[in-house]
């Protein structure tokens, strides 16, 4: 008997199959996924080319790729890439993988920015980038800068940037520390970790053996690194400028009772209804439309 000749349409089927009998959630997806990065194409193309051979080389890597994500390893490390607000973002271990509800946090911010012209916009734990590339990428006119602790962290965003045409000023320091000598902004944006160590402990092995800690631990009730954040929000914020920030489902309360010194302080819920974004303005304002 010949070999068999393992087609597009074979690898997709034999590994949805597999995948299922290992209780993966999106065994057909994510199949479709794996293949098309290792065959450098788009998913279309699968169905286009059902019936096309697939070289040895090819399945080494596939066969390798479906390996790792049998360890728990996910899905946007093993392919380098993540989708978010359309764009595709490169990505490496050593930053968060964005998250579809952060979309929220920079559809809010476009929102604002509409009342603005050239508008000074401050992201703090920039990650992989995403929210402050988005808006960049969306908001072309924006003066946007970014900071990150982690070193690692920046040359992925740098990256980001320069593969998707957007200008961000990236620099590296704790949270608002590097732009100090700055002028003041109007739109401050962060997702800081916000994940209690009583959350962190439940959270799924796929997050805590894969994904930094670095970005998704913070100390006490979760809120510990915006408190610390507010005051130098507060002083490089112009008079009536803006924080929007990324909370946990559930923080909404505690985080409105941090906010003194901020006006019109909003809790916004995602699609889910859970509290998601907290935004807030500086200063007293009387007028129906913010003034940057």
């Amino acid at each position: 008997m010949g070999q068999v000749q393992w087609t597009i349409k074979s690898l997709l089927e034999w590994t949805t199959a597999y995948f299922n009998q290992k209780n993966l959630a999106q065994a057909r997806l994510e199949a479709e996924v794996l293949l098309a990065r290792v065959l450098e194409v788009d998913r279309v193309y699968l169905y286009v080319h059902y019936s096309q051979p697939v070289g040895r080389q090819e399945r080494e890597l596939f066969k390798t790729n479906i390996k790792r994500r049998l360890t728990g390893e996910p899905l946007a490390y093993i392919t380098g890439v993540k989708e978010f607000m359309s764009l595709e973002f490169a990505l490496s271990p050593q930053v968060l993988i964005p998250r579809p509800e952060t979309e929220l946090l920079v559809e809010t911010a476009l929102d604002l920015l509409k009342f603005c012209e050239r508008p000074r916009i401050c992201e703090v734990g920039t990650g992989s980038g995403a929210i402050a590339v988005s808006l960049g990428h969306y908001c072309p006119e924006a003066q946007i800068m970014a900071g990150d602790i982690s070193e690692a962290a920046l040359l992925v965003a740098s990256h980001n940037a320069k593969r998707l045409a957007a200008s961000v000023d990236f620099r590296w320091g704790s949270l608002l520390e590097p732009f100090v000598m700055e002028q003041p902004f109007d739109l401050i944006v962060a997702n800081l970790p916000y994940i209690s160590p009583e959350e962190y402990a439940a959270l799924p092995s796929e997050i805590k053996l894969f994904e930094p800690q670095l970005a998704l631990l913070a100390p006490g009730d979760g809120l510990g690194l915006y408190r610390d954040l507010k005051p130098q929000a507060l002083d490089l914020l112009k008079a009536d400028g803006y924080i929007l920030w990324e909370i946990g489902a559930g923080q909404g309360d505690a985080a409105r009772e941090m906010m003194e010194g901020f006006a019109e302080v909003e809790i916004i819920k995602d699609l889910a209804g859970r509290d998601r974004l907290i935004k807030a303005r500086k200063g007293c304002f009387k007028g129906e439309d913010p003034v940057f």
